[in-house]
């Protein structure tokens, strides 16, 4: 644990240590497709969060889905994903890394609300931080909001 309330395990986020709800927070691109990193990690242990992430980019005239938008996808009787859109595109390229640090404090708002609703706690891994090019020390001060987080470093 850290000054941030976060507790910090190696593990796998998508097999949360401990009992209770959880919803498991990821961040994923606004383009509809799944890329590579954490966001296939999900995809490997249940097919609705990416089923629900591809039907909903398809049909983004008619909802919200976009930058700082979230999706809850209920995969077990205590256990969700949340899909939260916080990167704009896969590469880094000339407008930068994809991150967007004021789409994932948008995500984190709404999924620090929904999970106390749940009374759950939110696994997650270095959201933002891997493809994505994000940093850490500035993702980090936008997480803990009055829920318990558990970050998890993939020990492989």
């Amino acid at each position: 644990m850290t000054g941030t309330g976060i507790r910090y395990v190696k593990g796998d986020a998508t097999a949360p240590l401990g009992k209770g709800v959880k919803v498991i927070a990821h961040v994923c691109n606004d383009l509809g497709g799944r890329g590579k990193d954490f966001v296939v990690a999900p995809s490997r242990r249940w097919p609705e969060p990416e089923a629900a992430y591809r039907r909903r980019h398809r049909e983004r005239a008619r909802n919200d889905f976009g930058l700082g938008a979230v999706q809850y996808v209920r995969v077990g009787p205590c256990l969700w994903v949340a899909d939260m859109v916080g990167q704009r595109g896969m590469r880094t390229g000339s407008g930068g890394v994809p991150v967007r640090y004021e789409a994932i404090d948008t995500a984190l708002a709404a999924l620090a609300d929904k999970a106390a609703g749940l009374g759950a706690s939110v696994p997650m891994p270095r959201i933002g931080c891997g493809l994505a090019g994000g940093r850490w020390s500035r993702v980090e001060p936008l997480v803990a909001r009055g829920v318990p987080v558990t970050v998890y470093d993939h020990d492989g």
